[in-house]
């Protein structure tokens, strides 16, 4: 063992040293967190809607609290699963709408196609009964031509002072028809045994009717 060495006499014996006391943590926070609430105040004192004055004291909570301050949000955030959700709902949607337009843009061709066909029906319907008219009545007009042709060859070998009564009580018109299919001889017999009203009458319409004929 060592030992130790004997101390001189009167001399008083050395006092162990005794550490300082630490200087508490919390202090220099306590100070910050002072100074940011006077910085805010004034700023705000400056300029109440000044951004640095209302962020300073969220700042300043956050350093009491431990926690780092929260940075500004610097994007926002993506889409959220129930915002796609929601977009794809609205897809069906839509896609359910465009199936019923289509559905009823189909019913509504057939329709349509139905009712042309039906149309075009009764045109060939109508086209057909024109064509038959017009048979017919060219075989009506064929039979009136012959029946005239008929009664012109008659009344041309009767006598004028018998035939003069029978046109005496026919239509103007039919009379004039009559004498201008006839021979100029047969005609002016007949149109002699006529009153001279009537003679008129007809001499007027069948050179209105010459008049009006068209001519080369």
């Amino acid at each position: 063992m060592t030992a130790r060495p004997n101390p001189k006499p009167g001399a008083k014996p050395a006092q162990a040293r005794r550490p300082k006391p630490a200087a508490p943590r919390g202090r220099p926070a306590m100070l910050m967190l002072g100074g940011c609430f006077m910085l805010s105040a004034v700023l705000r004192a400056a300029d109440p809607a000044s951004a640095l004055a209302v962020e300073i004291p969220k700042l300043a909570a956050g350093s009491e609290a431990g926690a780092p301050p929260a940075a500004p949000a610097a994007a926002a955030e993506g889409p959220t699963h129930s915002d796609l959700a929601a977009l794809l709902e609205t897809l069906r949607e839509r896609e359910a709408q465009l199936d019923a337009r289509a559905e009823a843009l189909a019913t509504r061709a057939k329709v349509i196609e139905a009712a042309e066909a039906k149309l075009n029906d009764q045109m060939a319907r109508l086209e057909d009964a024109e064509a038959r008219l017009g048979a017919l009545l060219r075989v009506a007009d064929n039979a009136a031509e012959k029946d005239v042709g008929k009664l012109v060859a008659t009344f041309q070998t009767m006598e004028g002072k018998r035939a003069g009564p029978i046109f005496e009580s026919m239509d103007t018109a039919f009379a004039a028809g009559l004498l201008s299919r006839m021979d100029e001889a047969a005609a002016a017999a007949i149109l002699s045994a006529l009153s001279p009203e009537k003679a008129y009458a007809v001499t007027v319409h069948i050179a209105g009717q010459n008049a009006a004929a068209p001519r080369e």
